[in-house]
């Protein structure tokens, strides 16, 4: 601030020496027609200024017409005391005196008009300001007209938009946790329940013979796993929407990743009467991603196929390159899934109302979220469509390598 003080003096002084040099003024009398007006201005400057720090508090269009009266009254008061040494006649001073008066006068009231305008604008801004965050609209057409102001509107408008985005997403997130707790607490009773009665049954006596508690050691085994395993979701999706997911960048081949999928599967498609089939095509492509994760991924929408598709019906796994991206289709005969419900299939704890049993959506709906995630994770996309008498599952990757260690998603 001072630099720039200072430099608009040292241009003021060589204008006025080239004013002074091009009228041909003594040296002496420029000089003291200089510091007579470059005084006087400086000393109603100076009252000004105390003004400003007495008014700090006041209005901001008192606060400009101070400023512009100052201005006005400093060129004024400099150039009056300048001509008094100047006229000799005391009727061109007064017709000075007079001019200077009546052109101040005007140069207030306009400055006072501006300073009007620039609170109006100040006002709107205010408004903008407190709409942040309660989702309400404002009048695009009452926008500041000064250009630095109008910008800062525009900045509070994306604000209070993206507050608004923010604030529903949080809103959708609260009952999706909601909804997990309660499918979350209702998958812990159920084995839970089961458990507590088979232990009862052994500890009580009531059944004794080798093969009831044979059967009755395997339900108790049977339900810890589920446990076990909804634990381990839960762990997962923690770690998923806590950015900490360990990505393991492994270099594997896509043709083996699914048929890993297709022969661990394959068992439980023969138990249900499934006809579970694969195929690639196109070369064999090779892929750097975290093994472990991914094929947890593939598992997971394969096995949720077989769960929901009908004894005799068929799940069709494919798999190849298409527009520089690695992809997997996972093709079930499970009738197709509602258009409104198509869009949150991957919300967390979200269940279809057919599956609303236990065991028919997995545990707890986290499967389909967790691949969200995982996928997310590897920078791919996951999406899912109707198609005939089902539905498919895509999941794109990219073939370019992403990046080692912690991922957020």
């Amino acid at each position: 601030m001072i630099k720039r003080l200072v430099a608009v003096l040292a241009v003021a002084m060589a204008v006025a020496a080239l004013i002074a040099r091009a009228a041909e003024l003594p040296a002496r009398d420029a000089v003291i027609l200089g510091l007579l007006g470059a005084g006087a201005a400086a000393a109603v400057g100076g009252a000004g200024t105390i003004l400003l720090l007495v008014f700090r508090r006041g209005s901001m269009a008192l606060q400009v017409s101070l400023v512009a009266l100052s201005a006005v009254t400093a060129v004024g008061v400099g150039a009056a005391t300048a001509a008094d040494r100047m006229f000799i006649s005391s009727h061109d001073l007064n017709a000075l005196v007079l001019i200077l008066v009546c052109s101040g006068a005007v140069g207030v009231v306009i400055s006072t008009w501006l300073a009007g305008r620039l609170t109006k604008d100040a006002q709107l801004l205010e408004q903008r300001a407190r709409s942040l965050g309660g989702g309400e609209t404002t009048d695009e057409v009452s926008r500041p007209s000064t250009r630095e102001l109008a910008s800062v509107a525009h900045e509070l408008d994306s604000m209070a938009s993206e507050l608004a985005r923010a604030n529903e997403r949080e809103r959708s997130l609260d009952s999706s946790r909601r909804e997990l707790v309660a499918w979350v607490s209702h998958d812990l009773r159920t084995p839970l329940a089961g458990i507590r009665a088979m232990a009862e049954a052994l500890e009580d006596g009531v059944v004794s013979d080798p093969d009831t508690v044979s059967r009755y050691h395997q339900g108790i085994r049977i339900e810890v796993d589920r446990l076990s395993g909804l634990v381990d979701d839960l762990f997962e999706l923690s770690r998923i929407n806590a950015g900490t997911l360990r990505l393991r960048i492994q270099r594997v081949s896509l043709e083996e990743l699914v048929s890993d999928t297709l022969a661990s599967a394959s068992a439980t498609a023969r138990a249900k009467g499934v006809n579970l089939e694969g195929r690639l095509v196109t070369e064999p492509e090779q892929l750097e991603l975290s093994t472990q994760e991914m094929t947890r991924v593939f598992r997971n929408l394969v096995e949720n196929a077989i769960r929901h598709t009908p004894s005799d019906g068929s799940v069709f796994v494919e798999a190849g390159v298409r527009e520089d991206r690695a992809y997997v289709s996972v093709k079930d005969s499970c009738g197709g899934i509602p258009e409104e419900d198509l869009d949150r299939v991957f919300d967390l704890a979200f269940r279809g109302e057919a599956a609303r049993t236990p065991g028919a959506e997995g545990r707890a709906g986290l499967g389909l979220a967790i691949a969200k995630g995982i996928v997310d994770a590897h920078e791919g996309e996951i999406a899912v469509e109707n198609e005939a008498t089902g539905c498919r599952f895509t999941v794109s990757l990219p073939l370019t390598r992403v990046s080692d260690g912690v991922k957020s998603t």
